[in-house]
């Protein structure tokens, strides 16, 4: 294609409302991509954004066009051929000031280029020019794509002829003026060549748009949505100052509300892992509990044992207890036979002694 795109961004667009001429009209759904397009053949500079297939953008830089800035991330421009106001919302301040900075740039080639032309139109002004003026100008791509009838009145001028510093006709001599018109014959026969080459290559990019489109729609990526309320705000280009306020209050507020969702998120993390210790502790709790029947069941187990054993005791204590006194008894009756046999032998030793 004869037309390149030399820049690109992405923005929410917007169109001022025809009828109150106030309201902004969002005519896309999300952001989308605005493009700077230069078209060398004709040194026309213009912007252009895609829906889809639908154009919501199509307009021609001139020099008399202003780019204002609304907001941090809002900004504007008249366009007369068109009759509306378009508008852009754009992610940050800093993509705002790159696009104005293009427009600035664009604007300014634009004036050398029509500066240029006008110049050109004055050397041209001849009366063998004029009466083939008709057929110097190249075909032009159709206005929704690429400009409006009043661009279409711009003479082409190639990329390989040069515009010559050439005297203006009350300054010419009078015998040059053959001269002159043989130059000019000749380079209206230049430019017709590049018009037929310039037509044949209007047939093949016209067939090859709908191509164009298409791919240029593959690239279009889906973007972050912005806050409605700010969004709004950032529409209402009469009361800028207001939106300024108002957004940095609600700017001021979402930080706040983040800070707080921040805060609620770090409180809900912290009682997650509460939750998480309090379950390892019912887990705990269930398990000790557990071994705690457990133990209790043989602690009953045990004392049955210990009540078994203590009957035991008891009984070889009363056992213990009927043995002693039997040994008593018998320790008794054993000291009284002793007592006996000493008497017994106290009464032989006296009877030995005697015989």
């Amino acid at each position: 294609f004869r037309e390149q795109p030399i820049f690109s961004t992405r923005a929410h667009v917007f169109q001022i409302d025809p009828n109150t001429k106030k309201n902004w009209v969002p005519t896309s759904k999300h952001a989308v991509t605005v493009s700077y397009f230069y078209d060398s053949t004709r040194n026309v500079y213009r912007i252009i954004s895609l829906d889809g297939s639908k154009a919501i953008i199509n307009s021609t830089i001139t020099p008399n066009m202003t780019f204002t800035k609304t907001s941090q991330k809002f900004g504007q421009w008249a366009d007369s051929r068109a009759n509306t106001v378009y508008g852009l919302g754009f992610s940050s301040e800093h993509h705002l000031s790159k696009f104005a900075e293009k427009f600035q740039e664009f604007k300014e080639a634009a004036r050398l280029a029509k500066e240029k032309s006008q110049e050109k139109m004055e050397l041209t002004s001849t009366p063998s020019q004029e009466s083939a003026g008709g057929d110097i100008q190249s075909p032009l791509m159709p206005e929704s794509i690429n400009g409006t009838d009043d661009e279409r009145a711009t003479p082409e001028v190639t990329q390989n002829s040069e515009p010559r510093a050439e005297p203006t006709q009350n300054a010419l001599p009078f015998t040059h003026s053959s001269t002159i018109s043989k130059h000019w014959e000749a380079e209206l026969a230049t430019l017709k060549g590049n018009n037929a080459k310039l037509t044949a290559a209007l047939l093949e990019s016209t067939a090859n748009v709908k191509q164009w489109k298409q791919q240029l729609a593959a690239y279009q990526e889906e973007a972050e949505r912005l806050h409605k309320r700010v969004t709004e705000l950032e529409c209402v280009s009469s009361q800028a100052n207001a939106v300024h306020t108002h957004k940095t209050e609600l700017n001021q507020t979402i930080q706040e509300l983040e800070s707080t969702l921040k805060k609620k998120e770090e409180e809900i993390e912290r009682l997650k892992q509460e939750i998480d210790n309090a379950r390892e502790l019912q887990e705990q709790r269930d398990s000790l509990t557990q071994k705690l029947q457990e133990v209790e069941i043989r602690n009953k187990d045990l004392e049955g044992q210990l009540s078994d054993l203590e009957q035991r005791l008891e009984k070889s204590q009363n056992e213990q207890e009927a043995f002693r006194n039997n040994l008593k008894t018998l320790l008794e009756i054993l000291d009284g036979k002793i007592f006996e046999l000493t008497e017994l032998r106290d009464n032989l030793a006296k009877l030995i002694e005697c015989s």
